[in-house]
This record gives C-alpha cells, sequence and structure tokens, in this order.
C-alpha cells in the first residue's frame, strides 16, 4: 500500500513537473493521472525551478560576478526553466483585463499571441521588482531561502484557485485540466506554508497573510472580468505572489 502510495505521488510530481516546466524528461506512462489530480506537487515543482535558479546565482558570484548580474542571471534560469510559462499568462491577463470591454472580447484578447502595451509593461515591472529584490539579498543562502520560498508559495496557489474558480472558457489548457479537489488544493497550501518558514516564523506568518490578499483579490478581478479563471490568469496568479514573496524576503532576510 505504502509503495502504491508513493508511485501515485512519484507519478504526480513528474506530470506537474512536465506541465509547468520545460526540463527534459524521458517519456513517462502517468497511468491515468490526472493534471487536476498532481497539482499538489506544484510548489515541489517550484522549489526545482528555485534550486536552478540558486544554483545560477551560486556560480556566478563564485566566478565573481556583481550580486545584480548573479541575480540578472538566476532570475533568467526560472524563467528558462519555465519558459516563461507563468510570465506569458501575466501578460495576457494584463493584456485582456486592460485591454477588452466585455468578457468575450477579454477572453479574446488573452487569447492572441501579440503582446500589448499593458502585457510589455507589466512584464517589464515583474521582472524589474523581482530583480531588485533579489539583488539586495547578496548571500547565496539568503537567495535560496528566498527562491525556494517565492516559487514553492506561488505555485501552491494554484490548485487553490483552480478549485474555487470556476473555468471562463469550455476549452483551453485550464479548462481541460480540471478542478482540482479541496484536498489537492489543501496539501498543495501546506507544502507552500512549510516553504515560507525559511523566511522565518513570524515573516511566514506575515507573508501567508499577503498571499491569502493577494489570492482573495485575483479572484473577485478574475470573477469580475471574465467569469471565471483561466491558464492565463493561473500564470498571473503565479507571478503576483512570487514577486510579493520576493519583495517581503529582500527585507526580512536582509
Amino acid at each position: 500500500m505504502g509503495g502504491g502510495l508513493f508511485d501515485k505521488a512519484a507519478r504526480d510530481f513528474a506530470l506537474a513537473l512536465v506541465f509547468l516546466t520545460r526540463l527534459p524528461l524521458p517519456h513517462l506512462d502517468f497511468n491515468g493521472r490526472s493534471l487536476s489530480s498532481a497539482l499538489w506537487a506544484a510548489p515541489i515543482v517550484g522549489v526545482v525551478v528555485a534550486l536552478i535558479g540558486g544554483g545560477v546565482f551560486a556560480i556566478a558570484t563564485w566566478l565573481g560576478l556583481a550580486a545584480g548580474a548573479a541575480a540578472a542571471l538566476a532570475l533568467g534560469a526560472t524563467m528558462l526553466t519555465t519558459f516563461c510559462l507563468h510570465e506569458d499568462g501575466l501578460g495576457d491577463t494584463a493584456d485582456g483585463f486592460g485591454g477588452g470591454h466585455t468578457p468575450e472580447r477579454k477572453l479574446e484578447i488573452m487569447r492572441d499571441s501579440r503582446v500589448g502595451t499593458y502585457g510589455v509593461a507589466t512584464l517589464a515591472l515583474s521582472i524589474l521588482l523581482r530583480w531588485s529584490a533579489l539583488s539586495e539579498l547578496a548571500g547565496v543562502a539568503q537567495i535560496f531561502s528566498a527562491l525556494i520560498a517565492a516559487h514553492a508559495a506561488s505555485r501552491a496557489l494554484i490548485p487553490g484557485f483552480m478549485h474555487f474558480l470556476p473555468s471562463a472558457r469550455t476549452k483551453g489548457l485550464a479548462a481541460d485540466a480540471g478542478a482540482p479537489s479541496a484536498e489537492v488544493a489543501v496539501i498543495g497550501a501546506v507544502i507552500g506554508a512549510i516553504a515560507l518558514l525559511l523566511l522565518g516564523l513570524s515573516g511566514a506568518v506575515a507573508v501567508a497573510a499577503l498571499l491569502v490578499l493577494w489570492f482573495l483579490f485575483l479572484r473577485w478581478l478574475c470573477l469580475a472580468q471574465i467569469g471565471g479563471h483561466t491558464g492565463d490568469t493561473v500564470g498571473a496568479l503565479q507571478q503576483g505572489a512570487e514577486i510579493l514573496v520576493l519583495l517581503a524576503a529582500s527585507a526580512i532576510l536582509v
């Protein structure tokens, strides 16, 4: 029984890793596991992304690069690992919510592969804020702590977001994935909360409260704008949460 549970957990992690990153993996048989049931592992995928970014920062500083350059390379490594999956969602959400006048038009804009002014400005601000926060954390240990907390906790919100919001579309990645169960949402949230402890107990509590507020705000905004969630708004959720955690880490860990 224990082996079966471990096997399911491993397959869930592999499925989440395949979906949320572009890391090369051998062909795997997921044995009927669905993405919605595997999203509890999203924060663990975040840890993998963070370790890659932290490793790049450590190598860069070992080679003598300044903290700002090392932070830029670390941020670039995390974006390359996911092929900017969540950044793409953030940009599309900004364009759709900012440029459309009806829910239908907003969804149409979000599906367009072209990036508009709202998207460019939002992505530039996102990258600048994350780079600025990482640049303040000159120590390798601080970088690893901040990245793990940010990438795990931000992805821990995803299953709950998809559970508590209906899909705004009948077709698409998020719609096809289905709604994660309450159990999946709770497990993901618990893993994310554990990762926040890298910021200290008081820091973890404060940042968790900020993330809850961000979750509730974006939930309200999505319902008001398009009547539910899409894969793009899930990306916006992750990006906003990552920024909040990194900014908090730059104040707590310095």
